[in-house]
């Protein structure tokens, strides 16, 4: 068995299509100081890295020559006595995306010619901890990626104060704190921040990222309102905020975002009724509203709750369903409505489940006034008790009768 030493990290490199199909890529191979930088990574070389790739070693070069260089390096599940170091970086600056999964080792200060070439910087569960000073030199990248890392910083202000490139962003379960920014370049198209202990509420500037195609703020300490202005973002697909304390109603600007695939809100404080108008967005296919404080009628039909790949709305206890539009057999978590519109529970110490019509413990009767009213069933233990008893009666009669004619 090979000590933890020998281990070798997979390796992926990669480039364009265009310069992976050069027919000159097979006629050079790797700069020599970048084939000793992988070798001080514990990754074998023992054929030529740039035309021999392998299962667990692929690797794609550019075709320059005399030697063709590395344009993105991929390292994962590697040994935690792994050490980068500084010369071996210092080699690789013709980098532009470096990846690390999965890699526990020590994080080092990148050399300022690696820094400027990268464009690309993705860190999941790997370098043991970073600093927002330390992301913060990565000022010409256009996607951060930085997953289940701790990283020590107070905000986010102090990372993205001089990176004006970037496009996609990613930090999530990273430990982080205090309040989100201000300031986010508008050419932004995704922005991920979920799992982290961010507070404060969602900034109106947010709602200026016209570009803006994904946002996720779930699993932070998020309160106040949702944007009223948050239709602004014309391009947005997927919208999470779940498990928050965001309150108030759900904006009627949404419906204003013409391609929302995604809506998660789930697990908040949000009251007011459910918008009829979310029925009527076409692209939509996920929405979750449980767990939050909404009320009134369900405004939803059939057809579109058919559509729909997720939809939950279980957990807001003043929200019911007209059962003359949907069936009980929807299990949708809430119960039907009464004539005036207001839930129908169940008597008091009766654990009764919405979502089972079988289970259904009332039957329609008139009332007094002609509407559609509840009776309680009989209740069935009750109903066998009674029987039962009656039938020893009987027999006890009997045997009596049978005991004095003797």
């Amino acid at each position: 068995m090979s000590s933890p030493l020998s281990r070798p990290c997979l390796l992926i490199l990669l480039i364009t299509s265009s310069n992976i199909f050069s027919p000159t890529s097979s006629k050079s191979t790797l700069e020599p100081n970048q084939l000793r930088a992988l070798q001080s990574f514990n990754i074998p070389t023992s054929t030529d890295p740039c035309s021999e790739p392998s299962f667990h070693n692929v690797t794609f070069c550019d075709s320059a020559t005399p030697y063709r260089h590395l344009l993105s390096l991929s390292l994962s599940n590697c040994s935690s006595y792994l050490t980068l170091t500084f010369t071996a970086l210092k080699s690789l600056s013709t980098l532009q995306s470096l990846h690390f999964q999965n890699c526990p080792i020590v994080p080092i200060t990148f050399p300022s010619e690696l820094i400027a070439s990268l464009k690309s910087f993705i860190c999941i569960n790997s370098l043991r901890k970073l600093s927002s000073v330390w992301l913060s030199r990565l000022e010409n990248l256009s996607e951060l990626t930085v997953s289940n890392v701790p990283v020590n910083a107070s905000g986010l202000v102090v990372i993205f104060g001089r990176m004006k490139k970037l496009k996609y962003i990613t930090i999530s379960y990273a430990n982080l704190s205090g309040f989100l920014p201000n300031f986010i370049d508008s050419n932004v198209t995704h922005i991920d921040f979920s799992g982290n202990h961010l507070r404060g509420s969602i900034p109106t500037s947010f709602t200026r990222l016209d570009s803006l195609e994904f946002l996720s703020l779930s699993y932070n300490l998020l309160d106040g309102e949702m944007p009223t202005s948050i239709g602004d973002l014309i391009s947005l697909k997927n919208l999470s905020l779940a498990s928050n304390s965001i309150s108030g109603p759900i904006p009627d600007s949404v419906s204003a975002i013409p391609g929302l695939v995604h809506m998660d809100l789930s697990s908040n404080k949000l009251n007011g009724s459910i918008p009829k108008f979310l029925s009527q967005m076409k692209d939509l296919k996920h929405l979750n509203l449980a767990n939050n404080d909404l009320h009134g009628v369900l405004p939803f039909n059939l057809s579109f709750i058919e559509r729909l790949e997720v939809f939950r709305v279980s957990g807001n206890m003043n929200l019911c369903y007209n059962h003359s539009v949907l069936s009980s057999k929807l299990k949708l978590g809430i119960a039907p409505c009464d004539k005036h519109g207001m839930p129908i529970f169940p008597p008091r110490g009766k654990d009764l489940s919405w979502d089972d019509p079988s289970d259904s413990y009332y039957d329609d009767y008139e009332d007094d006034d002609g509407g559609k009213g509840r009776r309680r069933r009989p209740n069935k233990v009750i109903l066998g008790v009674s029987i039962a008893l009656s039938s020893i009666g009987i027999l006890g009669i009997f045997y009596f009768l049978c005991f004095k004619r003797h």
